[in-house]
């Protein structure tokens, strides 16, 4: 099997936090929490309680594995089978307004939750999308997502109130992703050193 050709300006932009800790700031400050909230519950409500707690969750734990699974799969095989220079042109930085609004359009028919839409994106930027149509597609998919429009909105607040909420959020998405190029460029400017 051969391996796909990265895009030739794949390397030319840096990609902060590629290298992930498995223990960092966030995941102290959660087990800190927990064992607050373990501490609290056991002087409440005695070991019962915390017994109680611990099943439950891992009963949900145990439903969401496979689906985080999935998802982290269907990225991993996006990432190797879309076309390195392709998504690059498309939706990489020099892509301007149109990557923007394709970005935006992705993301607003993309389907599933989360442990879908945000394997896609980590899979997208990897393969040479720019952080702003990164976060058009991530913020498109938030506020205009079809699926829980039809699946919902329609049925619960009716057809006018969808349409009238989507025509608002449109530019919402372009004006994040434009934003989100804007500060990346400006946090990052070693990739403006490497094209000059």
């Amino acid at each position: 099997m051969k391996d796909p050709a990265p895009a030739e300006d794949a390397d030319a932009e840096p990609r902060p936090g590629h290298i992930r800790k498995p223990v960092g700031w966030s995941t102290v400050t959660i087990a800190v929490l927990v064992a607050v909230s373990a501490a609290l519950v056991w002087h409440r409500d005695g070991i019962s309680g915390v017994t109680e707690i611990l099943t439950d969750d891992l009963t949900l734990f145990g439903g969401i594995v496979p689906r985080v699974l999935a998802g982290c799969l269907l990225g991993a095989f996006i990432a190797e089978i879309l076309p390195h220079e392709k998504v690059s042109r498309s939706l990489g930085p020099e892509s301007g307004l149109k990557g923007l609004v394709i970005g935006t359009a992705f993301g607003a028919i993309l389907p599933g939750g989360p442990f879908t839409a945000y394997p896609v994106a980590s899979a997208l930027l990897a393969v040479g999308a720019d952080f702003g149509a990164t976060i058009a597609m991530v913020v498109s998919w938030t506020l205009i997502g079809y699926g829980r429009a039809v699946a919902w909105e329609i049925p619960i607040l009716g057809a006018d109130f969808t349409l009238w909420r989507i025509a608002i959020s449109l530019p919402l998405p372009v004006l994040a992703g434009a934003l989100g190029r804007f500060i990346y460029v400006r946090l990052y400017p070693k990739q403006d050193e490497a094209e000059s």
